[in-house]
């Protein structure tokens, strides 16, 4: 603030030693007081620069790197000065060009793509820049997810990185900060946006589904098959003892009970011998 005071200071004086001609001392607005003005203001406003909240400033001179800075708001510098600015918030990569790798199995997996949050160590700024400079997704990131996610799917199966998902992610996200912590960029989540499979593995795929498919339908099928014969058992052995019973509580007595409640009085006009063939009883 007090470096920003000074110039404005300084841009009114110069302003007015410029309405100052050479033969006399009368003040009055000349031709080259706006050549002048022109001039400092171009050099005022090269004086400052801003930062915003979440990058950290690297004041360079020349190529050399001079200081650095985290203070937010308007920042002096010289106008020969360039002030270089390093993201130190949470970031997003997601790669536009996806790329092919194999399983553990052999199985190749084509169209992958992921999404990466990271963040710049604010500490590491200047080693980052001095090494890297602040193109560091493509030189640094790009080629380290990549190397990454190839080295890691080899070490699953085809069906693993099905079901483990989230397990590969993980192992991606440990294995990639692994590999760039050193530059000063952390890894801070990994997410496996899309892959595919070859269409040889997707239609085996599928025909494992149908077979399996089938026999969970067979087993169903033999057990319902189960289930009914047994419950027929159960109920022919229900049947025969209910008619053991039914025998052993039949006497001669209740027999005869039972068929002079039904009978109507009448006797039979027919019947039948081995040695007669008919008799009739009218």
């Amino acid at each position: 603030m007090v470096l920003i005071i000074i110039s404005i200071v300084l841009t009114i004086l110069a302003v007015l030693f410029l309405g100052y001609g050479s033969d006399d001392e009368k003040w009055e607005i000349r031709p080259r007081m706006l050549f002048g003005l022109s001039f400092l203001f171009i050099m005022l406003f090269g004086c400052f620069t801003t930062i915003k909240t979440g990058e950290v400033g690297i004041k360079v001179r020349f190529g050399e790197i001079v200081s650095s800075t985290t203070d937010t708001g308007i920042v002096f510098k010289l106008p020969f000065e360039d002030m270089k600015k390093i993201n130190v918030k949470v970031q997003k990569f997601e790669n536009e060009e996806v790329f092919s790798t194999s399983t553990k199995d052999l199985q190749i997996v084509n169209n992958i793509k992921v999404s990466i949050n990271y963040q710049i160590d604010g500490t590491k700024a200047v080693d980052l820049y001095k090494t890297v400079g602040t193109n560091y997704q493509t030189t640094v990131l790009q080629p380290a997810i990549q190397e990454t996610i190839k080295a890691v799917i080899s070490q699953y199966t085809a069906e693993e990185l099905v079901t483990k998902r989230s397990d590969v992610s993980l192992t991606i996200n440990n294995t990639l900060d692994e590999r760039i912590s050193p530059y000063g960029i952390n890894s801070v989540a990994v997410s496996i946006n899309n892959f595919d499979f070859s269409e040889s593995y997707n239609q085996a795929i599928e025909q494992k589904a149908v077979a399996e498919q089938e026999v969970e339908t067979s087993k169903n099928q033999l057990e319902k098959a189960k289930i009914d014969a047994e419950k027929k058992k159960v109920e022919a052995q229900g049947e025969a003892e209910a008619n053991a019973l039914l025998q052993q509580s039949l006497t001669d007595q209740i027999i005869a009970q039972q068929f002079i409640e039904k009978w109507n009085g009448q006797l039979p006009t027919t019947m039948t011998d081995s040695a007669i063939p008919f008799i009739n009883a009218n």
